[in-house]
């Protein structure tokens, strides 16, 4: 959770969705913290077979299209700013040529 107190600097930022294995600290921490709105993303318990939950799957692509940056292959920083920098330039990188097609 060290990225969590960071999302002060998004003054926009108006949800947080999260799984629901982060339900419990974290539902009080959003509440009293920034006054953001958390919305737990939960699966049908009824249903037995694979469903794709919608605000899941944005982050499952996500990450899927960060994997593809050799740099971040392998966790060669020492300092986690470093790591986090070229995270930012992998996203940037994706945001102006496009992901490709599967």
């Amino acid at each position: 959770m060290r990225v969590l107190p960071r999302l002060g600097r998004f003054l926009r930022l108006q949800v947080i969705w999260a799984d629901a294995a982060y339900s419990g600290k974290l539902m009080s921490w959003a509440l009293t913290t920034g006054g953001w709105l958390l919305q737990v993303v939960r699966r049908n318990p009824d249903s037995h077979q694979f469903e794709a939950l919608h605000r899941r799957w944005v982050v499952e692509h996500t990450l899927a299209w960060l994997s593809r940056c050799r740099r971040l292959g392998k966790d060669y920083e020492e300092l986690p700013e470093t790591g986090e920098t070229w995270v930012h330039i992998a996203m940037v990188h994706l945001m102006l040529k496009g992901p490709k097609p599967t």
